[in-house]
């Protein structure tokens, strides 16, 4: 994955909110490494604007590409 490429993070907390933001590779796995740590809040930076996510209240985290296209497109 090239350092340019985008990321999408949809988070999940206690309770049913979800969060989303478009994020750089780098952020997306200082997010994964701290949700494996047991610090108490991550800033995550996004696209979007900053976020400060509460770790312990996290129930799920959905990543996926950026790359995907909607629409009609030329299979040449």
């Amino acid at each position: 994955m090239a350092d340019n490429d985008q990321i999408r993070l949809e988070i999940a907390f206690e309770g049913g909110q979800i969060i989303g933001g478009t994020v750089t590779p780098a952020v997306s796995k200082a997010f994964q490494e701290a949700m494996a740590g047991i610090g108490p809040v991550f800033e995550l930076e996004s696209l979007e604007g900053n976020f400060l996510v509460a770790l312990g209240k996290v129930v799920y985290v959905k990543r996926s590409s950026r790359e995907t296209q909607i629409g009609f497109g030329s299979t040449a």
